[in-house]
């Protein structure tokens, strides 16, 4: 690390992205103490992390790496109860915690709290993953690309799930990843890192049209017009709801532009209606916000500002 600050807010998600060798894993693993920082601070709920035992600080951090790290001689339930059992919780409080979390990320407890790991697919692994990380009701949570391993329609259905859980209980949730893409969809900021140094730390949509220098702008591909509208939310462009007649077409606010796009041609209608996760309209969205959008002015480039600069 290279002089690494930053401060992660109370409940927000924040997703460490880079290309390897970068320092985002070393940094996350920093924050739970595998590797312990040589100076510097590092602090949780105000307490800094040095000043715990590092056993008794990771029963405090719920922590979700690729592998699962599932115990293949242990049965379902007792993956997911091995902290709290560390914790000393009783057998009563323990079976609540661990069934209410088999439902929360989508596995019926009656159907799986009996199994073996082995009888599980690897999305399905990854879900006992995330609810043995929250057994112990942790209020951070680090993840270490945990769905690096999975087919992509697993991959973007559990990035689903992970943000309906995250809106749920308001983890502090601190997330590695190498794609931009997947950065984008999840975070409520990112943090671009490059050579143990932080490059931006800022929104994704600040991220996407106002990358900070040359590196970020080629990470997230701003020069590439189609690139941008596959990694923009249709929220980022979206207008004020307005009456419009039957029939109008609609697309979910959670999309990208670019299949708002598709369905402004396809349609060839003049404004598709927005809707929210329980498909009620919330907005609308046209062709000029998303051209708005997809072609930025020159001065919210990082191109366009050094030019500006050198011009005056």
């Amino acid at each position: 690390m290279d002089g690494v600050s930053l401060r992660v807010e109370p409940g927000r998600f924040v997703v460490l992205l880079g290309p390897s060798g970068c320092g985002k894993t070393t940094l996350l693993k920093m924050v739970n103490r595998l590797y312990d920082a040589t100076s510097g601070r590092i602090v949780i709920d105000e307490t800094e992390v040095h000043s715990l035992p590092a056993p008794a600080l990771r029963r405090r951090i719920g922590y979700v790496i690729q592998q699962t790290g599932l115990f293949p001689h242990m049965r379902i339930a007792e993956n997911v109860a091995v902290v709290p059992g560390l914790l000393g919780w009783d057998k009563v409080r323990t079976r609540r915690r661990v069934d209410d979390l088999l439902e929360l990320v989508g596995l019926p407890p009656a159907e799986y709290r009996g199994r073996y790991p082995t009888q599980l697919s690897g999305g399905q692994q990854q879900r006992v993953g995330l609810a043995r990380a929250l057994a112990a009701e942790p209020t951070t949570l680090l993840m270490d690309e945990p769905f690096g391993a999975l087919d992509a329609i697993t991959r973007a259905r559990l990035q689903g799930e992970l943000r309906r859980v995250h809106a749920r209980l308001g983890q502090t949730v601190l997330f590695v990843t190498h794609d931009i893409e997947e950065a984008v969809r999840l975070a409520d900021e990112i943090v671009v890192m490059r050579d143990g140094r932080v490059v931006q730390y800022d929104t994704p949509l600040r991220i996407v049209m106002e990358p900070a220098d040359a590196f970020v702008s080629e990470l997230v591909g701003a020069g590439d017009v189609l690139r941008r509208l596959s990694l923009l939310p249709v929220s980022a462009a979206m207008g004020p709801l307005a009456p419009l007649g039957p029939g109008t077409p609609t697309v979910a606010r959670s999309a990208h532009l670019r299949d708002a796009l598709g369905a402004l041609l396809e349609s060839r209608a003049e404004q598709l209606t927005v809707t929210d996760e329980d498909v009620r309209p919330v907005g609308t969205i046209d062709l000029a916000a998303i051209q708005r959008l997809s072609m930025p002015h020159p001065e919210e480039t990082a191109a366009g500002r050094e030019r500006a600069t050198r011009a005056g």
